[in-house]
């Protein structure tokens, strides 16, 4: 584990806070988002909820610097993000991803390292040991030269929290990391995703099964293009909620 990380809690008397406030993004000027605000900080893992098309993969992406905002504002650590951080790892959708591209396990994860790098600088022994403390935290050592199209969807997905880890990220932001996956291999990303947290990040993911948000997630926010709910997951997630946002045709407008 690196010093980094615990930093982000531990050693400085209070938490680095992720502040969003009023953010809008329409594509092709079709609202996605609307005034969507909240407030979390590291050490926190945060699901985003909401029926198909609410905007869940927008936040993300509008978080990660992917997509552009047409008003609010980000901050992370007292400071305003105009773009992409190396703090912010995204883990798009597993669908979205070419699992045939010719890359083994090692080569991305160190592809986290070329923030800090650059594309053609040759690795100095830190960087070499960041992504060998990746490898080692998600036990992908005995993997790492095993091509990415050869894993399981939970070995996948484990690799891509590799590059994050070896980027040095203190943001995980997951695009529905739990979908494709057995049960066993649910329970161990989820084992993962709290140690990570626990360890000083913020993992903030998508998320459609309700019933296991409760044991995944310390806070929820409730979308439908705008936020209907956002606080702690025992407090906000109530059948009345749940009703309104899936079932109502109005939370869909």
């Amino acid at each position: 584990m690196s010093e980094t990380h615990h930093d982000c809690c531990a050693h400085h008397g209070h938490h680095h806070e992720l502040v969003i406030e009023n953010l809008t993004v329409c594509y092709r000027r079709v609202l996605a988002l609307e005034n969507v605000s909240l407030a979390t900080s590291c050490g926190n893992r945060v699901a985003l909820i909401g029926p198909n098309g609410a905007g869940k993969s927008t936040l993300l992406k509008a978080i990660a610097g992917l997509v552009p905002r047409d008003s609010g504002t980000i901050r992370w650590r007292g400071a305003a993000v105009k773009k992409w951080s190396r703090e912010f790892a995204y883990l798009p959708q597993r669908e979205e991803v070419d699992w045939s591209f010719p890359i083994t396990v090692r080569g991305l994860v160190e592809m986290g390292r070329y923030p800090q790098t650059g594309w053609w600088r040759k690795f100095s022994p830190a960087d070499t040991a960041a992504v060998d403390r990746a490898l080692e935290s998600l036990a992908l050592m005995d993997l790492q030269n095993r091509q990415i199209r050869e894993l399981s969807g939970g070995q996948q997905q484990r690799a891509f929290l590799a590059r994050a880890l070896a980027q040095e990220a203190h943001v995980l932001l997951l695009d529905e990391p739990f979908t494709g996956l057995d049960r066993n291999a649910s329970q161990l990303l989820g084992d993962l995703l709290a140690k990570l947290a626990h360890e000083g990040r913020l993992v903030i993911a998508s998320h459609h099964d309700l019933n296991t948000v409760p044991r995944l997630f310390d806070e929820a926010l409730v979308l439908a293009t705008r936020p209907l709910a956002f606080g702690p997951v025992a407090e906000i997630l109530t059948p009345e909620l749940i009703e309104r946002t899936f079932h109502e045709p109005a939370a869909r407008a």
